[in-house]
């Protein structure tokens, strides 16, 4: 009988053991040779902001072996019970005032599948291996790599490339094809640049 009760002791203490493992790993991410911050922003389904954020990245570089966090910091804080509901008012009101910033900009379309053209943008993002990715050319004084940006007549895309002509207010919106860029032309759209 002791045998048992030991026995079902010791397997409940590994298994709530690895469980804590396993959340921890899950928090943080082994840099890859090829990955970039986009794509590990992607798939774990978080803002190329967030990560940087949280690991205190400066730019969009990383290299091989890096370990990035990729939940916000747990900051603990001892705060009595009346001011927290204040403070949970002000933070509604600003959100709701700091989403997002609205722009007028000059928009153009370019295709990778030009000949000559690498397809690899700024931020890493192969566009010819993924032709329909919303991705965006942006002057990142204005607009910073890796912003979601939604915009007018193409929806919601990241700011993932650079370009000689992207100065100030204008964009330069990703399309699978030649004729596609083509019919896109040259606009003045309204644009969402989200924080």
């Amino acid at each position: 009988m002791k045998k048992i009760v030991i026995s079902t002791i010791t397997a409940c203490f590994l298994i709530f053991s690895f469980s804590g493992v396993s959340s921890a790993a899950a928090s943080t991410y082994k840099v890859k040779k090829g990955d970039s911050l986009w794509r590990i922003a992607s798939t774990h389904k978080i803002t190329v902001n967030q990560l940087k954020s949280w690991n205190g990245l400066k730019s969009d570089l990383i290299k091989p072996n890096q370990v990035l966090k990729l939940t916000k910091p747990q900051v603990k804080a001892v705060k009595k019970a009346a001011p927290k509901k204040v403070a949970a008012k002000k933070k509604t009101t600003t959100s709701k005032k700091a989403a997002y910033k609205t722009m007028t900009v000059k928009a153009t379309a370019y295709t990778a599948s030009c000949k000559g053209c690498s397809g690899i943008t700024a931020t890493g993002i192969n566009l010819k291996k993924n032709p329909n990715a919303k991705v965006i050319s942006v002057d990142p004084k204005v607009i910073p790599l890796g912003t979601k940006v939604w915009v007018e007549g193409y929806g919601d895309a990241i700011a993932g490339d650079t370009g000689g002509a992207m100065k100030g207010n204008k964009i330069d919106i990703h399309l699978p094809t030649k004729a596609k860029a083509l019919q896109w032309g040259v606009r003045t759209v309204k644009i969402k640049v989200y924080k």
